[in-house]
């Protein structure tokens, strides 16, 4: 497999992060990590958040994972980007029905709520999954989307 996935995590989610990389590596999948570098108790969820999500926005990457202390600050500021469909999981179900059923394309972990081996069974099931298509989901996902507009066209 030589599908690339994009990664960040503040101080909350370092740890986590260092070796969310490695999993995702044994997983086949090339790593891009936009930080944090190193541990640094005063940085910010929002910033590596941004990065993660303007490059799964853009289109730059299909997937990507955003990993703070609890994932809910990860998740909000996701979810801000047009076209991303941020999702926090603690569960192996929730990861990939995210996907399949309603498109998600960031998982958001809570490196404080979740450990290691929950963690790698959360990315499997999240980078393993892939959108059924089914018209009920499809139709699903188009409302989002024009519910996603009308927010971009100040129109609601």
């Amino acid at each position: 497999m030589t599908d690339a996935i994009i990664i960040g995590a503040d101080h909350g989610g370092f740890h986590l992060k260092e070796e969310v990389k490695d999993i995702l590596s044994d997983l086949g999948f090339q790593v891009t990590d936009t930080g944090a570098n190193t541990y640094d108790a005063g940085d910010d969820y929002p910033e590596f958040a941004s990065k993660v999500a303007a490059s799964v926005s853009s289109g730059e990457f299909a997937k990507g994972i955003i990993i703070c202390g609890s994932g809910v600050g990860a998740s909000i500021a996701a979810n801000k980007f047009p076209g991303v469909r941020a999702g926090l999981c603690h569960d192996s179900y929730s990861a990939h029905q995210g996907v399949e059923h309603d498109d998600m394309n960031i998982l958001c972990l809570g490196a404080r709520v979740v450990g290691i081996e929950v963690a790698k069974e959360l990315i499997a099931a999240f980078v393993h999954a892939s959108f059924t298509g089914e018209e009920r989901h499809v139709r699903r996902l188009g409302k989002l989307l024009s519910i996603e507009q009308k927010c971009l066209q100040n129109d609601m």
